[in-house]
């Protein structure tokens, strides 16, 4: 044999040896735990079982689901304790910031686009609904700076303190909810609004639409994507733009004496660095893996009108949106969770 030719197959042997290792060294086949954040807000806990299927039954990952609150598993992520946190709201909390600035965790790719979130009310309770039979109860109301009128307030009272209206607010340990919080006393509105805090998201779901079912009023902070926002109509009330100054204050100072909208948000595949350094092949499949928002108000609305279970609802986006996730994962892996679907 040539010497040209003794290098071209000594190349040859070195590529396929390369090929064998890179694959060996795949982070599951290692037989490393892949530890996600179980949270229980739906949209978040229908990513993670979406994930829980494309990696379990695809890649043969054993998946670890931790449970807790937003905060709680921030600082799992933070510690290593979990490996992916598949819905994080990117600087809502101090914590996390300052994390993201010193390379703890790392954004992975962005399960969905355009997501907002804001003070909401049903839309009747501005401009009525003749269908229904509801006239408008407040038709002025536009900005959350009107909340303050004595009239507006008692539209929304609170029924065990009637001289406050209510506000309801995200359930205990979620970053909103001290967004939230903030932001009643930035406004000034601390003294004229209880401070209502659900015991979970499904309670501010009922609550919500309980008042909306029995055409009452009702104040109330929610996001997109959610199936409540695609079942009923709602009207975001206005707010001051946001600005970073006005953000800062909001989320560091204290006493709080202004506040303006949320930031337009951006929701990231978080993910701890260390685990992200040792699983290149994952974080390759969570940089594509984005859904279009309305396809996952229709997962989660699916989710509701089923009464299904976070992991029904991934199954059912698995076998209806096939054009969408087979784009994310090898033709191997996508053969093997349609085996899984099967």
């Amino acid at each position: 044999m040539s010497l040209k030719r003794k290098s071209l197959a000594a190349a040859a042997l070195f590529l396929l040896a390369a090929t064998y290792n890179a694959s060996a060294e795949s982070y599951c086949e290692q037989g490393k735990p892949l530890r996600l954040a179980d949270v229980s807000w739906e949209s978040g806990a229908f990513l993670t079982e979406l994930l829980t299927k494309i990696f379990g039954d695809g890649y043969g990952c054993e998946i670890e689901k931790v449970s807790g609150n937003s905060l709680i598993m921030s600082h799992a992520l933070i510690t290593g304790d979990i490996d992916i946190y598949p819905e994080q709201w990117v600087g809502r909390t101090e914590v996390m910031n300052k994390a993201r600035a010193e390379g703890t965790v790392r954004a992975a790719g962005h399960p969905y686009l355009d997501a907002r979130e804001g003070w909401y009310v049903p839309d009747y309770v501005v401009n009525g609904d003749p269908e229904r039979g509801i006239e408008p109860l407040a038709p002025e109301l536009k900005s959350v700076e009107q909340l303050a009128d004595p009239k507006i307030r008692a539209l929304f009272s609170d029924p065990e303190e009637p001289s406050k209206g209510r506000f309801l607010n995200c359930p205990t340990g979620w970053s909103c909810e001290r967004l939230n919080t903030a932001k009643l006393e930035g406004y000034g509105l601390d003294e004229y609004y209880t401070n209502f805090l659900p015991g979970s998201g499904a309670a501010l779901d009922a609550e919500v639409a309980s008042s909306y079912l029995r055409k009452q009023p009702v104040l109330f902070y929610y996001w997109n994507p959610t199936a409540l926002m695609g079942t009923y109509k709602l009207l975001q009330l206005e707010e001051p733009a946001y600005s970073d100054e006005c953000w800062d204050g909001l989320t560091s100072s204290d006493p709080k004496t202004q506040a303006c909208a949320f930031p337009l948000g951006e929701v990231v595949y978080d993910v701890n660095v260390k685990f992200a350094d040792q699983a290149p092949d994952i974080i390759e499949i969570l940089s594509k893996a984005t859904i279009p928002l309305e396809t996952i108000n229709e997962a989660l609305a699916y989710m509701a009108k089923e009464k299904a279970e976070p992991a029904d609802a991934a199954t059912w986006f698995l076998k209806n949106y096939a054009h969408l996730w087979t784009n994310w994962v090898s033709t191997e892996a996508a053969e093997k969770i349609n085996q899984g679907l099967n």
